[in-house]
Formats: structure tokens, C-alpha cells, sequence
């Protein structure tokens, strides 16, 4: 009898708990009971923001031969000047946001590339056109601010969000300019956050989402509910050329940080962390005691940066920045690019399976030692390239992760003995006949001496190339 009303007690509560799951459900899942609940519609949000977002047209002047048989030694004999050279313009199409309302445009950098020779032309939703000028271009983060040249004129504008706040499932809208028909507004929603290994800028650190993006949307909006700016449309991944569903946007964070140093003098200054970094596999984190295998991997360190005087240590693994999680070494760039200069950062670190909290101070790279920029000129393979000190300031500059004592080029200017050579910026000259460099100083005594053959050892990407030139 005791074991029936046990057993009458149970199906009841179970037979009520279904009930109720099934009623909280039917709550979520509803059909539309009215008319206005079927017109349900982004119009409002779109309307909100639309008017700031704008085409970017820039046109090039480039050189082109009108005939192919002026390569050819016998036509250039008898006909000097037929097929010379001729102008033609150029025009290339992208999108771009207006982010504040004195006219200051942000786009990526990839849409007016080559732009300081070109003219920029953005014109607004309304069919007003201005042109433009760059006053800020960062190839590393693939962004670029112009200021409309308008006269005092205000324009309508976005509101930044905080990109840190969006989740996998929210609805974001995109919009643009695809294939140059008009402005466009595609919905979706948000589907993966920090993607990291995608290969189109050095910050590696996007918001992937299924709005369709085409060829003509890059720089252009992707703006949450509420209209307010999540990030700017970077790049599609597609065989066709046409949207996939897999499209790429900068977070808004980052842009925020790119306008804001165009404003304050058009310079992005970065923290320094003052060590190198590697990815933990699955192998290494095994060895390492962590549960999975992510973070950023200390596996070198420069005993006079940040990293090391806030007491990491090779071997520590990064896995988090003020409570952000860090998933691999660009998540922990883009964590701290995004902090910008001053202040501190609290970096999460698990060290020999433990974890520990410490704090980095927030500073540019030191130019240390100081640069001593020169240009290389006489008979010497290095002759047309500008060669520095290599410093942590230089090698932030360069995208190196070598910092230094070293000497790097810096520039190489065309038809020059050290371009024929093969020679490129970023290069580290490791070696001269035998001698180890360590000063613009040294390199330009011993290229001075010589005058025989040459042994060069070269630094490039973590490789180490060997030339003999004459001798």
C-alpha cells in the first residue's frame, strides 16, 4: 500500500512538471494572434541607421600601353611613339559608415587603397556626394578614416556598441553597397564570435555572421536592434565570389579604437607585451596540466618588457585579459590592442597547472635603442635600402616578432641594387662575411670597407637565407 501512494505521489508531480514544461514552451512557441504582430518588422531599425552608412568611390589614374607589340624590340624600333604610354582612370567600389557627425567616415583600408594618389568620393544615402580625405590608414587592422570635406555641414551618424556584449544567436542586419545596385540590408544572426584563424588582417578577431555579404559590402555597417554599430563588414569566405552565409565583420571595439586615434592625431598606438608567443595544441596542453587545449603560450621573453616586469614567465600559458577568455595568441593582441595605451590589464595565466592573476602595465613599445635610421648608398648589395636599429618600437612597426639587437630594413626603393637583390622590408641582416650585426652602425662601417664579394645572411619569417654576390 505504502510503495501505490508512493508511486500515485510521483506520477502525479511528474505528470505536473511535464505539464508545466509544456505550458512554458507553448508561452515561447506562439503563432502571431493579430495583424500587427504579422507586420513585425527591422524597418525601424533599418531606418535608424541607414542614413550614416555611405558608398566610398575612389578613382586612380594608372599608366597603360594601348598596344601589346611595344614590348616587342623590332616595333619599338620603327614606331618610337606608337603605342605610348596612356592615362586611364580607374574606379573601385566600397562602402563605408559615418561615425561621427562632423563627417568622419570609417571603411576598410583595403577599399581606398592607393588612395593618397587617388580622389575619394563618398556619397550619402540621400544622393549627396563629398569628397574626401585619409586621415588615418591601418593596414594591420584593415581600417581606414576619412573626413568629408564639407564646410561645418553635420551628418547623420551611429552610435558605437560594445561588441564584447553580442552572443552567438543575436540578430545583427548588415548594410551596403553589394556589386555597386544600391544600398542593401541583409539580416541574420550572430554566428560564431572572436574568429580568429580566418587570414585577412594581423589583428585576427571577428564576428562571423549569416547576413549575406557580397562583393561592394566591405566597410560597410552591421548594426544590432537596437541600430547601433557592432562591427564593419570585412570580408566573405566563398568559391563563387557570391555569400555563403559565412561572412567576417571587425568588432566595433576595434574600430572605436581606430577612430579615435585618427581624431587624436592619426596615430594607432599599441601595448606592449614584451614577449613571444606560440599556440597550445592538444599535445602541449597535456604537458602542460590545462583541461583543454587554449591560450597563448609565452615561449620567449625581452627581460626589459612589460611581460616580464609584471612577473610572467616562459612557460606560463595566458588564458584570459580583465576576465575575457583567450582562446590563442591573436585573441591575446586583440585583447590588448583594444585596452589602447595607459593603465593596466589584469592577465589570467595558468603556470604548471595553476592558475594566477597578474597585473601588466599598459605602454608603447621603447624605442631602445634608438633607431639611427640611414640610407645605404655606394657599391654594396644593401645599396637603395633604408636600414634602422632593430627595437621593440621598430619591430611593433614592422609586424616583427623578433625585437632586437639587430639591424632591419625598412624600405627598399625600386630599381635599386638592394631590390634587384631581392632584398624587402622587414628583412633583419644577420650576418656580414662572417660578422654578426648588432648596429646600423657597424653594418654601415663594414659595407663601407669592402670592396670585394659578399656573404649576407638574412632574417625573413622565421627563416634564415644565405647570398653570395660576387667575389
Amino acid at each position: 500500500m505504502r510503495y501505490s501512494s508512493l508511486l500515485l505521489i510521483l506520477f502525479v508531480l511528474l505528470t505536473g512538471a511535464a505539464g508545466a514544461a509544456t505550458s512554458a514552451w507553448a508561452e515561447i512557441r506562439v503563432a502571431p494572434k493579430s495583424a500587427t504582430a504579422l507586420k513585425q518588422s527591422f524597418a525601424p531599425v533599418v531606418k535608424k541607421a541607414i542614413p550614416a552608412v555611405v558608398n566610398v568611390y575612389v578613382s586612380r589614374r594608372v599608366s597603360q600601353r594601348v598596344s601589346p607589340f611595344m614590348n616587342d624590340p623590332f616595333f619599338q624600333r620603327f614606331f618610337r611613339d606608337f603605342g605610348m604610354p596612356r592615362e586611364r582612370v580607374q574606379n573601385s567600389l566600397g562602402s563605408g559608415v559615418i561615425v561621427g557627425d562632423e563627417g568622419i567616415v570609417v571603411t576598410n583600408n583595403h577599399v581606398i587603397q592607393g588612395g593618397d594618389e587617388a580622389e575619394i568620393t563618398v556619397a550619402l544615402a540621400d544622393g549627396r556626394e563629398f569628397p574626401a580625405e585619409v586621415i588615418l590608414k591601418d593596414e594591420r587592422t584593415d581600417l581606414a578614416v576619412l573626413r568629408l570635406q564639407a564646410n561645418g555641414e553635420t551628418f547623420p551618424s551611429v552610435v558605437f556598441a560594445d561588441s564584447d556584449s553580442l552572443e552567438v544567436g543575436d540578430i545583427v542586419l548588415a548594410i551596403g553597397d553589394p556589386f555597386g545596385v544600391g544600398q542593401t540590408v541583409t539580416s541574420g544572426i550572430v554566428s560564431a564570435l572572436a574568429r580568429t584563424q580566418v587570414g585577412i588582417s594581423d589583428y585576427q578577431f571577428f564576428i562571423q555572421t549569416d547576413a549575406a555579404i557580397n562583393p561592394g559590402n566591405s566597410g560597410g555597417a552591421l548594426i544590432d536592434m537596437d541600430g547601433h554599430l557592432v562591427g564593419i563588414n570585412t570580408a566573405i569566405f566563398s568559391k563563387s565570389g557570391g555569400s555563403h552565409g559565412i561572412g567576417f565583420a571587425i568588432p566595433s571595439n576595434m574600430v572605436r579604437l581606430v577612430v579615435e586615434a585618427a581624431l587624436e592625431g592619426g596615430t594607432l598606438r599599441r601595448p606592449w607585451l614584451g614577449a613571444s608567443l606560440q599556440s597550445v595544441t592538444a599535445q602541449l596542453a597535456d604537458s602542460l596540466g590545462l583541461e583543454s587545449p587554449r591560450g597563448a603560450l609565452i615561449n620567449e621573453m625581452n627581460p626589459a618588457g612589460p611581460a616580464a616586469k609584471a612577473g610572467l614567465q616562459i612557460g606560463d600559458v595566458v588564458v584570459s585579459v580583465d576576465g575575457q577568455q583567450v582562446k590563442d595568441p591573436e585573441a591575446l593582441q586583440y585583447r590588448l590592442v583594444t585596452k589602447g595605451i595607459g593603465g593596466t590589464a589584469e592577465i589570467g595565466v595558468m603556470r604548471s597547472g595553476k592558475p594566477l592573476a597578474v597585473s601588466l602595465e599598459l605602454i608603447p613599445a621603447a624605442e631602445i635603442p634608438p633607431r639611427n635610421e640611414q640610407l645605404v648608398e655606394g657599391r654594396t648589395p644593401l645599396t637603395g635600402a633604408k636600414i634602422a636599429n632593430l627595437s621593440p618600437a621598430v619591430a611593433e612597426e614592422l609586424d616583427l616578432d623578433n625585437e632586437g639587437p639587430g639591424v632591419v630594413v625598412t624600405e627598399i626603393a625600386r630599381g635599386t641594387v638592394a631590390a634587384r637583390v631581392g632584398l624587402r622590408p622587414g628583412d633583419v641582416v644577420k650576418t656580414v662575411n662572417g660578422t654578426e650585426i648588432v648596429s646600423v652602425e657597424q653594418l654601415s662601417a663594414l659595407l663601407a670597407a669592402n670592396t670585394g664579394g659578399w656573404q649576407l645572411q638574412i632574417a625573413r619569417g622565421g627563416r634564415v637565407l644565405s647570398l653570395q654576390i660576387g667575389g
